[in-house]
């Protein structure tokens, strides 16, 4: 089964990064969000992506060209004939299509682009910048068993700033917000039928407005609740929460031992 990566945008919210390499590919613990994405799915047996690069794609295949050597020990010896020697070999199962779907195009527009690569089957769609510890199987056999054409991830975002309790106008008390005083938002990690490309008009349409607004209207979008962990890395604050995490062995989205 297929997955479908988002990842052309242009990320100017993080531009502190974005402005040399793609959102996707910002690093959290010295390896691209887009990495970290893709381990997820592969933990769970989904081995096969497409991704619809755009702003800077070539930083995407030139990145993917060279992962066979970045995760090896090479010798190179240059006293027989340039030969090089590679060690402790190591590589992911996975075959990578990377598509250029344009500078400017929008989510929809960038989903239709990859059709010939998607095929007839279900595949998954998740954009290249959020983690989550999400159970992507069971994300499926959720789809499967209502028989709608997609099934969207909802989560209840973190709340940053604290609540008021008020009596009129009177101050009674201050707590933290916790996610129950969030409304669930879309999470981004979907399981698609390809028929949904049909509600797709051109590169100018996103996913996220008419087609997704069509099939909740046709009573076609189911909703997947997901109360873990999730964070999309919009910002340089977000990414540092992301490292932290990381760094201290504390990363819900890790499930893999490599």
């Amino acid at each position: 089964m297929k997955v479908v990566l988002l990842a052309g945008g242009y990320g100017t919210r993080i531009s502190e990064e974005s402005q040399f390499k793609p959102k996707p590919m910002v690093e959290i613990g010295e390896m691209p969000i887009l990495w970290h994405i893709m381990k997820r799915y592969s933990y769970f047996g989904f081995y096969e992506f497409i991704i619809c690069a755009g702003y800077k794609q070539h930083v995407i295949k030139e990145w993917f060209a060279d992962y066979f050597l970045h995760t090896s020990d090479v010798t190179f010896d240059f006293t027989k004939d340039d030969k090089m020697i590679v060690h402790n070999k190591h590589a992911e199962p996975w075959k990578v299509t990377v598509v250029d779907t344009g500078l400017n195009t929008m989510t929809g527009g960038r989903l239709k682009r990859v059709k010939q690569f998607i095929g007839n089957d279900t595949f998954f769609m998740t954009y290249g910048d959020g983690v989550s510890d999400v159970n992507i199987s069971d994300t499926l056999i959720y789809h499967k068993k209502h028989q709608r054409m997609a099934t969207m991830m909802a989560v209840r975002p973190d709340c940053r700033y604290g609540n008021i309790d008020l009596n009129g106008d009177q101050v009674l008390s201050f707590r933290e917000k916790s996610q129950a005083d969030a409304g669930w938002i879309n999470g981004g990690f979907m399981v698609l039928e390809p028929d949904v490309l049909n509600y797709i008009d051109d590169d100018s349409t996103m996913f996220e407005r008419e087609p997704m607004e069509k099939l909740a209207a046709n009573r076609e979008l189911m909703c997947y609740k997901h109360g873990g962990f999730w964070q999309c890395m919009d910002t340089l604050r977000d990414k540092q929460k992301l490292d932290a995490l990381w760094s201290a062995g504390q990363a819900p989205w890790r499930c893999w031992t490599d």
